[in-house]
């Protein structure tokens, strides 16, 4: 595996300021999301932040943002746009083998290894405007 790029300097910041648990899990989420875009060809992948969180889009994508919040200590989530239909398509590929909370996050455990299931996830994020328009967006 080819290690991601350097890191957004604002990014950066952002996730030293979460706990050792929750740097670990951002970094393999992070990791994930630079290999489904580069096996796809996605084209370039932005890093930034939107609304205070870790954010990545592509040219033909939706933003998909990672951020571990206090509130809910004991995971990292990965945010999906709520006026697109990736989590509910999501939830109806995947139904139990995932956590969610509400209609735009997937929920992820730290303790719990990453499931194989978020790649396809990150991949419909990443390439939505593309995929919108199949059936379960092409899951």
């Amino acid at each position: 595996m080819v290690a991601p790029p350097v890191m957004n300097l604002l990014v950066e910041n952002r996730v030293g300021a979460f706990p050792e648990a929750a740097q670990k899990r951002f970094y393999e989420i992070r990791s994930l999301i630079y290999e489904v875009a580069r096996e796809h060809d996605l084209g370039e992948l932005e890093e930034t932040l939107k609304w205070g969180q870790p954010s990545y889009l592509c040219k033909h994508g939706s933003t998909l943002r990672v951020d571990w919040q206090p509130r809910y200590a004991k995971s990292v989530d990965v945010f999906f746009n709520c006026r697109t239909s990736i989590v509910e398509t999501i939830k109806e590929v995947y139904a139990e083998a995932l956590y969610y909370r509400g209609n735009r996050v997937i929920t992820l455990p730290l303790h719990d290894p990453v499931p194989s299931e978020l790649y396809s996830c990150v991949l419909m994020a990443l390439n939505y405007h593309n995929l919108k328009k199949r059936p379960l967006l092409g899951a």
